[in-house]
């Protein structure tokens, strides 16, 4: 995989916002620049999707391409409807997919249906199995190691002495395997790995069912920490150890930066969550999908490539995630406008947001 520094995306993505056009309405509109983009997301049960990603890839083209439109899917977690809306959407002509996969592998057959129909596909944060033509994510091997490290500071001296339980994400994603690597990297040889557990569908209640499980299996006095792929999984863990009685809390891991995730740390439940710069992400997919849907190498705003099962030096960009902690709340997601402190800090917070200095 060869790289190169990402400020060479942002002055292309900016290239692309002053490159000459054939104009941007009147009767010299060249066709190539009123086209459809298919924008497919794979759930509502991680807030992001609807939340951050969707309006800002959606911005983020109509800023490139004025005259473009947008046909928007959202698949609820289900790989069959996904398939459907993917072939409804190259039947009505888009010229181009960006696609968050629900099932990398599932979605092989018909991302060959859009390569057979010209219709060139941007794997969009989990990397789909087929011919695409082109990958924006995050380091997932980074997102583990974050999580790691942040577990490990937090328990302290406790890591000999009692146990760490993984809530890994779901195991269709090749996301939730990179993301564990990641942390079993960090964590090896350093703590007792007491239970490991795949959460179907990155499901709130199925991470409920699992940790409870565990709580049962290890004793709710030996767990140390707990190691959580994202922020709904998460939530579901802190559910079953609040209702099992453990106090204090062992810390918590998540990632996506969540506004539920983020209120959660401030108040001392959950210790840390991976902020993923979710503008750069969706500026680089939408810079991309604006690229081929005009006919040009992806490459012009592409950083590096990655190997899939099925595909080799696929066209990428892959972003850089933060670590995020209840002292560095406003120096990330602040600073970056993703929540405001009145977003945040709701009046029954705000003794939590006062002791983190977070504050107006």
């Amino acid at each position: 995989m060869r790289t190169r520094l990402w400020h060479v995306v942002a002055a292309l993505v900016a290239g692309l916002m002053t490159m000459p056009q054939t104009a941007c309405g009147g009767d010299s509109q060249s066709r190539s620049d009123s086209f459809t983009v298919g924008l497919l997301l794979p759930s509502r049960s991680v807030p992001r999707w609807e939340h951050s990603d969707k309006p800002l890839i959606e911005k983020r083209l109509k800023e490139l391409c004025p005259r473009c439109t947008v046909e928007y899917a959202n698949a609820e977690n289900d790989a069959d409807r996904q398939r459907q809306q993917l072939t409804s959407m190259i039947t009505k002509g888009v010229k181009v997919l960006i696609l968050d996969a629900a099932d990398a592998r599932a979605l092989r057959s018909s991302i060959v249906d859009a390569h057979r129909a010209d219709v060139p596909v941007v794997a969009y944060d989990r990397l789909a199995e087929g011919p695409v033509s082109g990958y924006v994510s995050f380091d997932g091997g980074q997102v583990g190691r974050l999580q790691g490290e942040a577990l490990l500071k937090a328990m302290g001296a406790q890591t000999k002495s009692s146990q760490v339980v993984m809530l890994n994400g779901d195991p269709t994603s090749p996301n939730a395997a990179w993301f564990r690597k990641g942390a079993l990297s960090v964590l090896a040889g350093k703590v007792r790995i007491g239970r490991s557990y795949d959460i179907q569908g990155w499901s709130t209640d199925d991470a409920n069912a699992q940790m409870s499980a565990a709580v049962a299996a290890l004793g709710p006095d030996r767990i140390g920490g707990i190691l959580a792929a994202n922020d709904a999984i998460a939530a579901g863990a802190i559910s079953a150890l609040k209702r099992a009685g453990v106090r204090p809390l062992p810390p918590v891991t998540g990632q996506d930066a969540d506004l539920d995730a983020v209120r959660r740390i401030l108040q001392g439940e959950q210790y840390m969550t991976v902020y993923k710069p979710f503008r750069a992400e969706a500026d680089a997919a939408a810079a991309m999908a604006v690229a081929l849907g005009r006919g040009d190498d992806p490459r012009s705003v592409t950083t590096t490539t990655t190997d899939s099962p099925t595909t080799s030096r696929i066209p990428s960009v892959l972003l850089t995630p933060k670590a995020v902690t209840a002292g560095t709340v406003e120096q990330t997601l602040v600073k970056d406008g993703v929540y405001s402190i009145d977003q945040i800090c709701t009046r029954a917070i705000r003794p939590a947001c006062e002791k983190a200095g977070l504050t107006r």
